[in-house]
This record gives C-alpha cells, sequence and structure tokens, in this order.
C-alpha cells in the first residue's frame, strides 16, 4: 500500500470534528483538498472508511477500528518528534573525550574546569591514551571525539587542527648547549638522547626532523610517560627533545629549555568519525577545547615559552 502521513493525519482530524469543513478550519485545507486525501487513502486501503451525507461525515466500522488504532500511534510519533528535537538543541549528558598522556595532562584540565563553568549540566569523561589507542578508540565509537598528534592522512577520520606547537630541547643546567639562546638540531648530532617511544605521536615527527637534517645520535632510553623525561635528564642520562605542550619545568628542578632551530612543529587536532555528527553536548565540548588551545597558543606568544599554565 502507498499511503502518506499526511493522508492518515487528516483521516483522524476528520473522524475527531465530523465534518470536512470543520477539519479545514482546523487544519488549513480546503474541503476538496481534504476529500481527495480521504479518497486516495481509500483507494489504497481497499475500503470505505467514512460515510458522507451532506450533514455530516461517519466513520464505517472498518474507519472506526482504523482510527482507534491510528490515532494513539501519531500522538506517540509526535512526541517521539518532540523528544529527538529537543534531543538536538540540549546541552547535557556524558561526553567521552580520549587524549594522549601529555595532552591529557596540559589541556584537558583547563578543558574540563572550563566546561564546568560553561556547560554545568555536561560531565566529561577522558580516556587517558597511548596515540595509537585514541585513534581505535574513536574509530570504534569508544568515545565522542579525541585528541591527538597529526596522525598523516585518514581517510575515515574527520580532523580539525586547533594548534601548533614547536619542539623544544631539554637539558641539564650544567649541559654546554644550556648557554646558547637557542640551538640548532645539528648540534644533536652524536648527543645521547632519552625520548619518548613510538607510543607517542611525537616520535616519529622527532625522527623525521633529525632524518632530513642529517643528525645521528645515540637513544640511549625510551620511556612511555613524558613526565619521565624530566628525572632522566637530570640525573644526567642524556639530553632530550619535547614539545612545548610538555612544559612547563618541574618546581625547583635543573632542566632549561631551548628552542630549536630551524622551528619544526607538531599539530594538534581534533578527531572524529567521518560522517557521523556529534551530539550537541560533544558538539560543545569540542568547541571548549578549540577555545582552551586557541587561550594557550595567546599565552605562550605572550608570556614566551617559560610560562607556568
Amino acid at each position: 500500500m502507498n499511503y502518506s502521513l499526511k493522508q492518515l493525519k487528516i483521516f483522524i482530524a476528520v473522524a475527531r470534528h465530523g465534518s470536512f469543513s470543520r477539519t479545514g478550519e482546523m487544519i488549513g485545507l480546503s474541503q476538496s483538498a481534504i476529500s481527495h486525501n480521504i479518497k486516495e487513502l481509500e483507494g489504497e486501503m481497499g475500503v470505505r472508511l467514512l460515510d458522507r451525507t451532506t450533514r455530516e461525515v461517519a466513520l464505517t466500522d472498518a474507519g472506526r477500528r482504523l482510527a482507534n488504532r491510528v490515532e494513539p500511534l501519531l500522538d506517540e510519533l509526535h512526541a517521539m518528534l518532540l523528544d529527538t528535537r529537543s534531543f538536538g538543541t540540549e546541552q547535557n549528558g556524558r561526553v567521552r573525550v580520549a587524549s594522549s598522556q601529555t595532552i591529557s595532562a596540559h589541556l584537558m584540565p583547563q578543558c574540563i574546569a572550563s566546561s564546568g563553568d560553561l556547560f554545568p549540566d555536561i560531565q566529561i569523561l577522558l580516556r587517558d591514551q597511548s596515540q595509537q589507542q585514541v585513534l581505535n578508540s574513536v574509530r570504534n565509537a569508544e568515545v565522542d571525539f579525541g585528541i591527538v598528534i597529526d596522525p598523516g592522512y585518514c581517510n575515515d577520520l574527520d580532523t580539525e587542527i586547533i594548534l601548533h606547537e614547536p619542539f623544544l630541547l631539554l637539558c641539564h643546567e650544567d649541559n654546554p648547549l644550556a648557554a646558547k639562546e637557542q640551538v640548532p638540531w645539528t648540534a644533536l648530532n652524536e648527543a645521547r638522547l632519552v625520548l619518548q617511544d613510538y607510543s607517542s605521536g611525537s616520535r616519529q615527527l622527532i625522527d623525521r626532523a633529525f632524518a632530513e637534517l642529517s643528525v645521528k645520535n645515540q637513544v640511549v632510553q625510551e620511556i612511555g610517560h613524558p613526565a619521565t623525561l624530566y628525572p632522566m635528564v637530570e640525573a644526567g642520562i642524556g639530553i632530550s627533545v619535547l614539545p612545548a605542550l610538555a612544559l612547563p619545568l618541574p618546581s625547583g628542578s635543573r632542566l632549561v629549555i631551548r628552542p630549536l632551530v630551524p622551528e619544526v612543529n607538531r599539530a594538534l587536532m581534533l578527531v572524529k568519525r567521518k560522517n557521523r555528527s556529534l551530539s550537541p553536548a560533544a558538539r560543545a565540548i569540542w568547541q571548549v577545547v578549540k577555545q582552551q588551545a586557541q587561550i594557550l597558543t595567546d599565552k605562550r606568544k605572550k608570556y614566551g615559552l617559560d610560562f607556568n599554565p
């Protein structure tokens, strides 16, 4: 059968009001348009639904049976559509976000605090994961979106860059490189390095920078958590390269940072599944993360790399 929701709604309206003219006044259609739709519905149903006289319109037994069953269904459908429209504008509920360790430690606290002020009815559930785990969580719909270091081209993800930040040299204050205002990457040739392992999205970018500048060095320790870099370097095990987001340095340490030249940046980006809409709450938090990344960028421009966020 090829009937329409409009035909059913007109039929129910006629059943309620018992008159084409009164129905027309209520729903804003002419009597002829109402009659035409009823005839089409009866033709599809193969049964007469209304008995028409010059004075009134009465339901047949088949029409009464249909009206009794269809009317509550239309009411339920209307309520469901209103609920869906309401959901499309509400900013509440839970938002699941995944990010790598450095991002979780140095960007997400500000994002969670800001969202608490702006959207008190939204709860952020943060997953602190390695870069690849974040991407997998997004792909598997375990989170609403993720924040990662640029993973390169991914045809199954929608991405938006929110922050560019430079890589920096980390060394002990007694290291000769600490006396320089800025340090060429080539000065790290033959150096002993402590670097994050390949679970970090930064490692491949650092390796690429060394390769492009023909810098040879020895990686003496590979660690998983970025905070481990600081005691390793302070103990004299080696020097390190780290992103600016890892600042500030631990209080009371004898460590220094120096800009590396030429400047090599990494891009932080928001990622979500391609062609999948975010909920209103998730869209709100997506915007909060963008705003906090911009605030971080503005602070660095104003105060330099040593600011304490």
